[in-house]
């Protein structure tokens, strides 16, 4: 599959990780979640099929970790929560979570770097070891969404502001990001 990794708006994503991360809300409740989206710091990232549906999605933003992980350090960043991860179950396994995943990392190294984290669903766990991160703590069940694990890893500040392309191979596809 061919597609795109851009920034959009939080309001684009929406659909998306609602039907794939949180089906027991409404789509309110999901919107809810990005009253914070106004600050320059926070991206947005959607993939995009050639028609321009969002195919998958990621939201960066700085964030305070759970305590044990803000040990860690930041960066010179500072910290930054990753949300918001979702690929149409369609789709899936065809590298449109690891691009918007490294774009959203990108989009961290561009800003100072620091540490980067999320609560990871088990079953992405794989995904996100792939890019980096370490897992930290243990397993817990969200009671709408099932098991999850606090994740993390330190991204370096960009050498430069402009970080250069890079492209990712999707079935027949390839994607600049």
């Amino acid at each position: 599959m061919e597609f795109r990794v851009e920034p959009v708006e939080a309001s684009a994503t929406w659909a998306l990780r609602q039907a794939v991360l949180r089906p027991h809300e409404a789509l309110e409740q999901v919107a809810r979640s990005d009253a914070d989206d106004d600050g320059e710091r926070i991206g947005t990232f959607a993939a995009l099929a050639p028609d321009g549906e969002v195919v998958g999605s990621v939201r960066i933003a700085p964030g305070r970790p759970p305590s044990a992980v803000g040990e860690l350090g930041t960066g010179a960043g500072g910290q930054w929560r990753l949300r918001g991860m979702a690929v149409r179950q369609d789709v899936r396994n065809l590298g449109i979570g690891t691009a918007v995943l490294a774009r959203a990392l990108r989009h961290v190294e561009e800003r100072g770097g620091g540490l980067v984290w999320c609560n990871a669903r088990v079953t992405a766990v794989a995904l996100y070891r792939r890019a980096g991160f370490v897992v930290h703590g243990e397993v817990w069940v969200d009671p709408d969404i099932g098991p999850h694990i606090v994740m993390w890893q330190v991204i370096e500040s960009a050498p430069s502001a402009t970080a250069p392309s890079t492209t990712m191979q999707s079935g027949t596809g390839s994607v600049t990001t």
